[in-house]
């Protein structure tokens, strides 16, 4: 009966130590995988990268001749009415260059919004759809400027601060 005993003792040593050795790996296994998911995780996406190194903006006031904050226009109407238009605009941008060409090139600017903001429609800007396409023309505009002057588009995008019409 003694040598029984050995002997089953015996075969079970190995059975253990496979069921340790696989539980070891299996541990190892865990432990590294969740280690690479955590630095992934930790790392991010390059875009996260891209956004905490983005510069500040610039906002950039654009004025009209005189200095005055806001342009005045009148806009086309099916009412046989004047309709007017005030806007404030401001020009949104992150790189130094933008602010001091947008200065130079004020009166180009100036000229070609005027002309934009005296051919709307009153119906049409009545609509939240009608000022964020205007919003989206002006600054398309502005970009095709600085694209011509120094190269860049680098306005982001321009901001109506105050739009009233009547």
């Amino acid at each position: 009966m003694a040598d029984q005993d050995k002997t089953e003792d015996s075969e079970e040593t190995p059975k253990s130590s496979k069921k340790l050795l696989i539980s070891i790996i299996a541990a190892v296994v865990v432990l590294l995988g969740g280690g690479a998911a955590g630095f992934f995780f930790l790392m991010g996406s390059d875009d996260e990268v891209v956004e905490e190194v983005r510069l500040p903006a610039v906002y950039t006031h654009i004025r009209t001749k005189n200095g005055r904050p806001m342009f005045v226009s009148t806009v086309l109407s099916d009412d046989e009415r004047t309709h007017y238009l005030q806007a404030y605009v401001v020009a949104k941008s992150r790189d130094p260059l933008v602010a001091p060409a947008l200065e130079k090139h004020m009166p180009l600017i100036v000229s070609r919004l005027n002309t934009m903001f005296s051919t709307q429609e009153f119906a049409k800007l009545s609509t939240l759809e009608g000022k964020q396409n205007l919003r989206s023309d002006a600054t398309k505009l502005l970009q095709d400027i600085m694209r011509q002057r120094i190269d860049i588009p680098g306005v982001e995008e321009v901001l109506f601060t105050n739009f009233v019409m009547q």
